[in-house]
């Protein structure tokens, strides 16, 4: 049974081994806690050096707050025990939120990294899953990675009871324009600073050269100051070359012309330096400003040790 229409009030139920039993108000929710059944269920199958219990989803967990509820089981159902490992590994997720793949994204994905504190696990349906990635695998291809495992569908149930998106049967978004992703974001700044955060890179530069590589984008920089250093080591510091995977034949209007300076982000993928964002450095848009100003005065939270 698939929890479908007035999802989250649907969602919120305690399920039973048996059936679906009682119903609790989003008001009602907010005072969940610890529960002992909670351990027996979340612990079936798993070694967790830690108590299944109910926490506050932060308001640094970007992926996942605002999301319609506001606690959390930890450990998750990715097996990720700390709140610094759930960070970590959801905020890559966080840029593929703003490319509008999939109304239901955002739900398949909290299901996973944040799940709603209920007395046993609650997984998202198969279909869920297979609409998402289906819809999202194409863009998130432009940004060098795969579908990736931990993901796989086929783990998810068919016909029990599992989570659904109230707007996961509405066809996604049309796109704005068929330009490469990585360059159709509007600036705003709050989500520019989410997407900066969640990149292992950071980079003002003025290009020289763009060149066509197979598929690929490639853009020969003349000037760079890193914001976010990352992975980028001193040796490949100065011959730095930024990718645009997949972005051979889609237009890219803030490469045209190549004059200016831009705000470029993105990750390290094998031994290539991948954009996932590409804006002009404009500093007579407020946005940009309001931006710059947010990276002038706050940090990104840091991962203590961990980490798509």
């Amino acid at each position: 049974m698939a929890l479908r229409g007035g999802f989250w009030p649907l969602l919120l139920l305690w399920v039973s081994p048996g059936l679906c039993s009682k119903k609790v108000n989003p008001s009602e929710y907010d005072y969940v806690s610890f529960q002992p059944e909670m351990v027996r269920h979340y612990q079936t199958g798993r070694f967790y050096s830690r108590t299944p219990q109910c926490v506050d989803i932060p308001q640094d967990l970007a992926l996942c707050h605002g999301v319609g509820y506001n606690k959390m089981v930890l450990p998750n159902l990715l097996d990720h025990e700390s709140m610094v490992e759930v960070k970590y590994q959801a905020s890559s997720w966080v840029p593929l939120l703003s490319k509008n793949c999939h109304p239901g994204t955002q739900v398949f994905l909290c299901s996973l990294f944040a799940p709603v504190c209920l007395d046993q696990p609650l997984y998202p349906c198969r279909w869920l899953c297979e609409e998402v990635r289906d819809a999202c695998e194409p863009v998130m291809q432009y940004f060098g990675f795969p579908w990736p495992e931990m993901l796989r569908c086929e783990q998810f149930p068919r016909e029990d009871v599992c989570i659904a998106s109230p707007n996961a049967t509405q066809a996604p978004r049309p796109r704005r324009s068929e330009v490469c992703p990585q360059c159709d974001g509007e600036i705003k700044a709050d989500s520019l600073y989410e997407h900066m955060c969640a990149s292992e890179f950071a980079l003002k530069v003025s290009v020289r050269e763009v060149k066509k590589d197979s598929g690929d984008r490639k853009l020969i920089l003349k000037k760079k100051k890193a914001l976010k250093k990352g992975p980028i080591q001193k040796k490949e510091w100065g011959d730095l070359v930024l990718y645009l995977k997949n972005g051979a034949n889609c237009p890219c209007p803030q490469l045209e012309p190549l004059s200016g300076q831009f705000l470029v982000l993105g990750r390290k993928v094998k031994n290539q330096h991948i954009l996932t964002a590409i804006h002009k450095w404009d500093k007579a848009n407020r946005e940009f400003n309001r931006f710059m100003r947010k990276v002038k005065k706050t940090k990104c939270p840091k991962p203590h040790s961990v980490f798509m």
